[in-house]
């Protein structure tokens, strides 16, 4: 496995696995001048193991935040702290490498490659880290088993439920042991029930001190959250910490 990036951690929060600070996300037209500011000034902390909700209007920069979050894109200016790193200061090879070992992505697309088998499909990140392949075979039937899988190993995707499909990318996204889990509306292809039943898992996923960051239009869905930002124009709006949903330890 490619060993992660050995630069000092430089953040002045240790519980933050996300910190932004002055986040600037400049798009440009053709002829170099400003089409629009994405991003405006966006301060955000992001304490280990919260579960946060992102919300605002089409064209809000809900979008553009999550993709700078996840070190999909790069602010025009400001600074990205990634569980005590600067990830500006990385090349691009070392930030994909970092990225995959940090984050784990969930869309609203299930993106799952038809011809493989699910732990196939769960397996892939693992790949790209230069993970071996009985531990990638072990560790993704292990991902499989906690979204409760583990009785479709060998299947393909075509035959699972949407449900199904979206706890497979959930694994998908588990399987590297990730830092933060991002989730951009990942029950919206699905019917409200099969969404009830993705939502649960997060919870349960949440208690166990996993930090998730979701991108959603649902109230219903921001209201199971701790947090919940709203942008406006590119800027935040408000953030407000609704309650903590932790479980606190049981006194021996």
């Amino acid at each position: 496995m490619t060993p992660p990036p050995t630069d000092t951690p430089r953040t002045t929060d240790p519980k933050a696995v996300c910190d932004l600070r002055g986040i600037l996300k400049r798009y440009y037209k053709p002829d170099g001048t400003v089409m629009v500011d994405a991003l405006r000034d966006v301060n955000l902390v992001i304490p280990r193991g919260q579960y946060i909700a992102i919300m605002g209007p089409s064209g809000s920069g809900k979008s553009t935040l999550m993709n700078v979050l996840g070190c999909l894109d790069q602010p025009t200016q400001g600074e990205y702290f990634l569980d005590g790193r600067d990830v500006a200061q990385m090349d691009d090879e070392t930030l994909s490498v970092y990225r995959g070992q940090k984050i784990g992505f969930v869309f609203q697309a299930f993106n799952l490659i038809s011809s493989l088998k699910i732990e196939e499909n769960v397996s892939v990140p693992l790949f790209y880290q230069g993970v071996s392949k009985s531990e990638r075979e072990r560790r993704a039937i292990e991902a499989l088993e906690l979204v409760g899988l583990g009785d479709r190993v060998g299947h393909r995707p075509k035959e699972l439920s949407g449900g199904q499909q979206q706890r497979a990318a959930i694994a998908r996204a588990l399987v590297g042991d990730p830092a933060v889990l991002m989730a951009d509306e990942p029950t919206g292809n699905l019917d409200s029930t099969t969404g009830e039943a993705i939502l649960s898992m997060c919870d349960d996923l949440h208690q166990k001190g996993l930090t998730i960051i979701m991108v959603t239009h649902d109230d219903e869905v921001a209201d199971r959250c701790e947090r919940v930002v709203r942008l406006r124009d590119g800027e935040v709006e408000s953030d407000e910490v609704l309650r903590s949903l932790r479980a606190e330890p049981t006194a021996v």
